[in-house]
């Protein structure tokens, strides 16, 4: 089932509850709050605002929170899945999008509490239910992580 934008929304932003409903992750593990820019089978641009209550800054590191970059990694991918979801409108029911690979990842800048990371992903290529995908995560126009990656959906 998904879900239909209201009469005279923009059909370029998708909200939390979409998001929601479009990819299976959940607290703590999700990292889109919404996505904006949507364009079909083309691009998306993701949006995470980062808090000093995300777990992981427990670990990472006490006295000077991080954002692992590894978590910017996985913010871009779930972005992705959003998009390939939305393009393909998957029906999350028996299905899932995994992960499949990730290339030339590069951290730039630390992303700490109170940052606005905004995820902006183009697919590179398209093939079925397969798709490559390189994207930046930015925080005020600055990047602070890049990577190249590839997602297909999947039976479950």
């Amino acid at each position: 089932m998904t879900r239909k934008a209201p009469a005279g929304s923009d059909p370029t932003k998708i909200d939390i509850t979409e998001v929601l409903e479009r990819i299976p992750h959940r607290f703590p593990f999700l990292l889109v709050d919404r996505c904006e820019e949507y364009k079909q089978n083309e691009s998306i641009v993701g949006i995470k605002c980062v808090t000093v209550n995300e777990p992981f800054f427990q670990g990472h590191f006490p006295d000077y929170p991080v954002m692992p970059g590894v978590l910017l990694i996985e913010a871009m991918a779930q972005t992705g899945a959003v998009l390939m979801s939305k393009s393909l409108e998957v029906d999350t029911e028996g299905k899932a999008i995994f992960f499949m690979s990730a290339d030339n990842c590069r951290f730039r800048a630390p992303v700490r509490p109170g940052d606005v990371v905004r995820m902006h992903v183009r697919v590179v290529r398209h093939r079925g239910d397969v798709f490559k995908f390189a994207g930046e995560a930015k925080v005020d126009g600055r990047v602070a992580a890049e990577a190249e990656f590839a997602a297909m959906v999947v039976e479950t």
